[in-house]
């Protein structure tokens, strides 16, 4: 397969980062996942396609530039091209993760009031779990009713980097329980 032909099909690739090695996917053109090590909700590595170097993927070398600027605090979004597969209802959710905005958080039941499903606090919290490109759709800025580090994916120790990292003031909370995986 050559450079040019990487452009459709699934590939992926790894790279390292401040909260452990993080896997990216893609298929035609668009980041289809990004999870970390141990994460929960990981499909298995069968599943991501061709291991392959960033560069030979247009928008996985778009996302692993992107993603060095995040964590060197350059870059508060980020503008690539996007395929989560999930239902409509957790593609409702991923939508409107992100458009809460850096360095701030939101709880699960305002998330559910921001999709306009007051009563889906729980619903929302599965489909937050189940988010298939962790950081760049920034689930960790979801919080328990009482601000508390809960539900995160990836662990809660790099939901409280990655929070701390946007400035969220969050390094004081305590975590639900005790979930270290990097």
């Amino acid at each position: 397969m050559t450079t040019a032909d990487r452009t459709t099909g699934r590939a992926h690739t790894v790279l390292d980062s401040p909260v452990g090695p993080l896997t990216l996917v893609a298929e035609d053109g668009a980041l289809t996942g990004l999870y970390m090590e141990r994460q929960r909700h990981r499909p298995a590595d069968t599943l991501f396609g061709e291991r392959v170097e960033g560069e030979a993927v247009p928008v996985l070398s778009a996302a692993a530039e992107q993603l060095a600027a995040y964590f060197a605090g350059e870059r508060r979004g980020f503008d690539l091209p996007l395929e989560p597969r999930g239902t409509v209802f957790q593609r409702r959710v991923w939508a409107a993760l992100r458009d809460i905005p850096y360095g701030t958080t939101l709880t699960y039941g305002q998330l559910a009031e921001e999709i306009g499903s007051p009563g889906a606090s729980r619903a929302v919290g599965l489909a937050n779990g189940k988010n298939p490109i962790g950081i760049v759709i920034p689930c960790h800025r979801v919080v328990g009713s009482g601000g508390s580090l809960t539900g995160y994916g990836g662990g809660l120790e790099r939901k409280r980097f990655l929070l701390d990292l946007e400035g969220a003031g969050v390094s004081a909370l305590a975590p639900a329980g005790v979930d270290t995986l990097f």
